[in-house]
């Protein structure tokens, strides 16, 4: 098997430098560990323990540590097995993933003696020399011992698999289904794609793995290999039809035609039959098992044969007479199977049905017969019958045998197909009497269960009406299969519209309310399973499928339960069918099944958490209407629908959770969202940040982002912890899921702006991280508008005025023109976050404005003077002072108060009033009216927003004091002004007036004050 690259003892050099080599080689075995393709969960073990050592091994050698024999065995040691490791690693991310799995084993045997080679070593170390605390070295001997005791097993599935493989090669096992399902089994494990190509691909990369065992001399294991390969061989993906039926005729012409009368040692000599399971006596004679056996049990201990004491206890297999036994069986049936051919052409009926009940016979005895059957090329013989004869009991025997055949495989089916009108006579039986047309419909039904065969199934005119009228048999099973069949056939829309005008829904609402137990499960079924169109959904439940669904929910049979429950989630996929749902009290018994402890580990409360979910979502729905449903209104079923999160699966889970994001973004979304928050959602979801399932951690993302939008801090700072903070992040940072980072991203924009949050972003270096997602120019998934957003909302926390730190770190990272950029470009809630953003930085432009040198004799030679920023009168960069004017900010501040979104223009707004704060009011002012901001400033007297006329005027009020400003604008503001003052609030009538007083349009006693 896989073997290990012993190192030798070469020289180690000082200890120190052997250490450190060492610790290097450790770190080259635990990234290897990624790139394995089995056993991922023990390479990984084995990758942390070898992680935890790391940082004790690197204060070894750089500390003072003697250069013992102790130390020397324990480094050779240490590198021999990290050697080992990584080159079994190797091995197992290069191999064959079949090879590997049949590896399984020694694969484990390896890991473990690794570990407990590398436990020895480290016991060896002198501990107490080294320069680290008691607590660490305690902590270092518990993952000794814990390496030490590791045990590294084979998976339950992988010891199964290999049971059936030792199992199959000793008992000789070949039939098909045995290597199909061994072959599907071995598929699953290793993560191979079930499609017979990639199937094929496997077994030959197996093969090759044969060479390469007779290269190391490892007879045995090639021995053992080629058993392997035999055996999967059988499987049908491990060779074309043509390919099976070159080896067939090869064969069977080598036969010759007539059979072969048994050796006389074949018989038994008890039951002077040819023996089935020959095994050999202590007298050295052979026997039919089951005969043998019945001679002990009835008190003979004597040999029949040679009346010699027997050890009645020891019974050996004859092997080899039993190969020998079944060749010959195997050779006389082939040539009978191609001898029968002729008979079924006989004009004497009587002996065309005889000779099928004979075919009949072979056929279901074993595969192996169904195979030759087929490669006999019988198929169209059968169907020929089908097509002339009249009789009735022979079509039905040759729809018995059709269908037995179809069952072996897809050659089978598809050879069916090929035959001239082959699906067409099949389909003229399903007119026929009651006992063909069950026959028929259950051939039809088989065959439709390959794609290309099914096709052609509804395109016979006459198939679809003739199956819906089935629908109606008093055979419960010819009902059950027309509906499965009708069910395989609505895949295409030609063919529902053909069901929908024979009725088929009302034929099988008819049979959900008064059908026997087993046709209304097949019919719920149906509904559960089948693509139905929103058309098709809307109609079965105007056409009452609901109180037939909701009855069968209410039933104690868990199968039944289950149906109907997916069904109702199938149907309620479509909006109106769930608000119907809803208004008719549906989703009572759904929440509880949810709750209901019996049914806590069945994928029946699967199944009922989708359909709630799906509930939920019909109530934001268009369909919804004016009039919203009461929905989840009740707390306690909110409370307890919550409390599942914490007590089932991940399927569960993520649907619970789907759940309560879709409310909050209904009309009752404040009521839910304060509702979860009483309910302690916040350290349920704060921990499912981190679950392992990508699913369920992208929903309870998406959920928490939610809930932190429009809270006080009050909500949520004590569950934002370090902890928190770095889970968000490293999520950030994952490559894997754009949507997941979108929340994650979210949740930093959201979170309020306490400083102790924002410190312990900063820390965590989240300020680059965000910073990274506006810089890449290269996003462009679905998600690229909300990520920018949210990414320039988390930007935002880190602007504030009050902290000139993180401000500074901010623009060295080079976002403020980024920002300006986004300005421009940005989505609408981007530019008003941008706008936030540089309005706050802006604030503190002022202060970090350096002065201008002072003024000195200058001569003819001296450089111009600099000249100062025409608002804060300094010397100012974007970089030092974050100043709007050096950034360029302005023309797309000024543009973006035009917008119809206020938010977008209040924050521009702000933005642009830093620059006439406190002493800048006349420079600032003029910088403002040479970028043409006054008139769309006035314009905002007009805007719907009384936040925005309130700051709208006070800009005005003090822009209107300088003398200039007035003259040139004050004409243009005083209808608008006027009109203020005749609707406004009492504030705002107040302030329109005291700047029509600046305009001398009222005087300073107007009763307007």
């Amino acid at each position: 098997m896989l073997s290990p690259d012993l190192v030798s003892g070469a020289s180690l050099g000082t200890a120190t430098e052997a250490l450190s080599q060492t610790v290097e080689q450790i770190l080259e075995v635990v990234v290897a560990a990624n790139d394995v393709l089995v056993k991922k969960d023990s390479f990984k073990e084995l990758a942390d323990y070898l992680e935890r050592i790391v940082p004790v091994l690197r204060a070894a050698s750089k500390g003072n540590i003697d250069d013992s024999e102790s130390l020397k065995n324990a480094i050779e040691i240490l590198n021999r097995e990290t050697k080992s490791a990584k080159q079994l690693m190797l091995d197992c991310s290069q191999r064959s993933k079949v090879y590997l799995l049949m590896n399984c084993r020694t694969i484990v045997k390896r890991l473990e003696g690794t570990s407990k080679e590398i436990s020895r070593a480290l016991s060896l170390l002198p501990l107490a020399t080294l320069d680290v605390s008691s607590a660490i070295i305690e902590d270092f001997k518990r993952l000794c011992e814990s390496m030490q005791r590791a045990e590294f097993r084979a998976a339950k599935t992988e010891e199964e698999i290999m049971e059936k493989i030792e199992s199959g090669i000793q008992e000789r096992n070949i039939d098909r289904s045995y290597a199909n399902n061994l072959l599907g089994l071995i598929a699953k494990q290793v993560g191979i794609s079930p499609e017979g190509s990639e199937l094929k691909k496997a077994i030959e990369e197996f093969k090759s793995e044969i060479e390469d065992a007779r290269l190391r001399k490892d007879q045995a294991e090639a021995i053992q290999m080629e058993q392997i390969i035999a055996l999967l061989e059988r499987a049908d993906a491990a060779s074309s039809p043509e390919e099976k039926l070159m080896k067939y005729y090869s064969k069977r012409n080598s036969l010759g035609s007539q059979p072969l009368e048994p050796l006389q040692s074949f018989y038994c000599p008890i039951t002077r039959d040819v023996m089935e399971d020959p095994v050999e006596t202590s007298s050295g004679q052979t026997f039919e098992r089951s005969a043998i056996e019945k001679w002990f049990s009835d008190g003979n201990a004597l040999c029949p044969l040679t009346m010699t004491a027997l050890d009645t206890s020891v019974l050996r297999p004859n092997k080899t007479l039993r190969q020998s036994i079944e060749e010959w069986r195997d050779r006389n049936t082939m040539i009978m199977i191609a001898s029968l051919k002729q008979k079924l052409k006989s004009e004497d009926e009587e002996e065309v049905l005889v000779t099928l009940s004979e075919l009949q016979d072979l056929c279901e005895k074993r595969d192996q017969h169904r195979e030759w059957v087929i490669l006999e090329d019988y198929i169209p013989i059968l169907i020929q019958l089908l097509n002339v004869r009249r009789n009735r009991e022979i079509r039905k025997n040759v729809l018995v045998i059709l269908c037995i055949l179809a069952k072996d495989g897809d050659d089978a089916k598809e050879r069916t197909k090929r035959v001239g009108n082959a699906i067409k006579n099949i389909v003229r039986s399903l007119g026929r009497r009651p006992e063909e047309q069950k026959l028929a419909v259950a051939l039809l039904l088989e065959l439709s269960k390959c794609n290309s065969v099914r096709d052609d199934i509804g395109k016979v005119q006459g198939c679809i009406l003739l199956l819906v009228t089935m629908l109606n048999s008093d055979d419960n099973q010819a009902a059950i299969d027309a509906q499965e069949l009708l069910a395989n056939l609505s895949f295409c829309d030609q063919n529902v519209v053909q069901m929908a005008k024979a009725n088929y829904f009302k034929h099988l609402l008819q049979r959900l309310s008064t059908g026997s137990k087993d046709v209304k499960m097949k019919m719920a079924s149906s509904l559960a399973e089948m693509e139905l169109t929103d058309h098709n959904k809307e109609s079965l439940f105007e056409g009452g499928a609901l109180g037939p669904l909701l009855d069968l929910v209410s039933q104690e049979d868990i199968d039944m339960k289950m149906v109907a429950v997916r069904a109702l989630r199938n149907l309620s996929s479509l909006p109106k069918n769930g608000l119907q749902m809803i208004r008719e009290g549906a989703e009572r018994p759904l929440l509880d099944i949810l709750v209901h402890p019996s049914f806590s580990y069945s994928s029946l409360r699967e199944h009922a958490a989708a359909a709630i979910m799906q509930l939920a979502a019909s109530t934001v729905s268009e369909d919804s209407g004016q009039t919203p449903v009461s929905f989840l209104e009740s707390d306690d079923d909110i409370f307890m629908l919550f409390s599942l999160i914490s007590l089932t699966g991940p399927d569960v889970q993520k649907s619970v959770i789907q759940t309560f994001h879709i409310l909050c973004q209904s009309r009752s979304t404040t009521n839910i969202k304060a509702k979860l928050i009483q309910s302690s959602a916040m350290p349920v979801l704060v921990q499912l940040c981190e679950h392992e399932n990508p699913s369920v951690r992208a929903n309870a993302l998406k959920l928490f982002c939610c809930l932190t939008e429009g809270f006080d801090e009050a909500t949520f700072g004590e569950h934002v912890c370090q902890k928190f903070i770095e889970a968000v992040l490293r999520i950030i940072k994952s490559p894997n899921d754009e949507e997941e980072i979108v929340s994650a991203m979210g949740i930093i924009s959201n979170l309020p702006e306490i400083p102790q949050i924002t410190q312990l972003l900063f820390d965590a270096g989240a300020l680059p991280l965000i910073f990274s997602f506006l810089n890449n120019g290269t996003r462009n998934g679905p998600h690229k508008n909300q990520l920018i957003e949210n990414a320039v909302g988390g930007i935002c926390r880190f602007t504030v005025s009050t902290n000139l730190e993180w401000q500074k770190r901010t623009a060295e990272v080079g976002t403020i023109s980024v920002l300006v950029q986004l300005l421009e470009t940005g989505t609408t809630l981007t530019r008003q976050r941008a706008a936030i953003a540089l309005a706050r930085l802006s604030e503190s432009s002022s202060r970090l404005s350096r002065k201008l040198p002072k003024g000195k004799w200058l001569s003819c030679f001296s450089a111009l003077p600099e000249t100062g920023c025409p608002v804060h009168g300094g010397i100012c960069t974007i970089a030092s002072s974050f100043c709007l004017v050096e950034a360029g900010a302005l023309h797309p501040l000024v543009r973006i108060l035009g917008e119809p979104d206020p938010g977008a223009c209040e924050a521009a707004l702000d933005a642009l009033l830093t620059l006439i704060e406190s002493d800048r009011l006349q420079s600032g002012s003029k910088v403002l009216g040479d970028e043409n901001a006054m008139q769309p400033i006035i314009k905002l007297l007009g805007s719907p927003s009384p936040r925005l006329q309130e700051k709208a005027l006070n800009a005005l009020e003090r822009i209107f004091r300088l003398f200039e400003f007035k003259q040139k604008y004050g004409a243009f503001a005083q209808m608008p002004l006027v009109d203020l003052t005749q609707r406004g609030s009492r504030s705002v009538k107040s302030m329109a007036a005291r700047v029509l007083a600046h305009l001398n349009v009222l005087h300073d006693q107007s009763s307007y004050f």
